[in-house]
């Protein structure tokens, strides 16, 4: 389908690699005809590198979603490269050694702290400093990876993406009067920089396309990109506060 994001204004966070689902999200959005904005936070040089490799070449703004200042300009740096915005992708999660992979009850407050911040809260936070940007029938799209139960190693990470459907639905009632849709979408493991530092990650890949109905290659993010880019697009009008599986049905048969 051609043209599905034709006109469209986003902002995408949590491009790393060309390997990263947000890349591929911001390669396929492109292609549809979307005006494509980045953030990166801490390897700028590596992520402005990347932005280079996408059909049309996106400019990076530098975002930490845990420093307040620069939450407070977000909107002024986006302004600079389009004058609205029609969807934002957050990609974001982080959690220290001691939350992943670690006895679980063994993680200080402090880590889970921040593993809580900047992989739930600041999906609020993000949309929060976008908002004077976001146009009627705009719609913010989530990254995530089932919380329902609790998967080998992910520990707190798995709370925070708990915390991270909550925070969806609560932000899809504030939003919502202001016709602003707000979803999640939860994929099967895929083989990012990301994944790689989760203990046990490679034990749950090699798992998942076996059981999953449709199967699963967790080298090919596009599936992942493609849904994320019909949750931008306008032909979902009506669905918020919800979680799209993508992930070949392995939710619904389990480990």
């Amino acid at each position: 389908m051609s043209g599905l994001l034709e006109g469209k204004r986003l902002l995408i966070t949590g491009v790393i690699t060309d390997a990263s689902i947000a890349f591929h999200v911001a390669k396929i959005a492109q292609e549809q005809g979307a005006q494509v904005v980045l953030t990166g936070f801490g390897r700028m040089s590596l992520v402005e590198r990347i932005a280079q490799r996408l059909p049309t070449p996106a400019p990076v703004i530098e975002l930490d979603v845990t420093n307040q200042e620069h939450l407070d300009g977000l909107a002024d740096k986006v302004r600079e490269h389009v004058d609205g915005i029609d969807g934002v992708v957050h990609s974001i999660g982080f959690a220290p050694a001691s939350c992943l992979g670690n006895p679980f009850l063994e993680a200080p407050w402090e880590d889970v702290a921040t593993t809580v911040q900047v992989s739930a809260y600041s999906f609020m936070s993000l949309t929060k400093a976008l908002l004077p940007l976001l146009h009627e029938g705009a719609s913010v799209v989530g990254m995530d990876f089932d919380a329902r139960q609790a998967w080998p190693a992910y520990n707190w990470m798995g709370v925070a993406k708990a915390g991270l459907e909550s925070v969806t639905r609560y932000l899809a009632k504030e939003l919502g009067p202001k016709q602003i849709r707000v979803n999640l979408v939860a994929a099967g493991p895929v083989r990012t920089m990301a994944a790689k530092s989760i203990p046990g990650f490679k034990d749950i890949e090699e798992q998942w396309g076996p059981r999953a109905p449709l199967g699963w290659k967790v080298d090919d993010p596009e599936p992942v990109g493609k849904s994320v880019c019909a949750l931008l697009s306008d032909w979902l009008p009506a669905t918020t506060g919800s979680m799209v599986w993508v992930d070949g049905g392995f939710h619904a048969v389990g480990m």
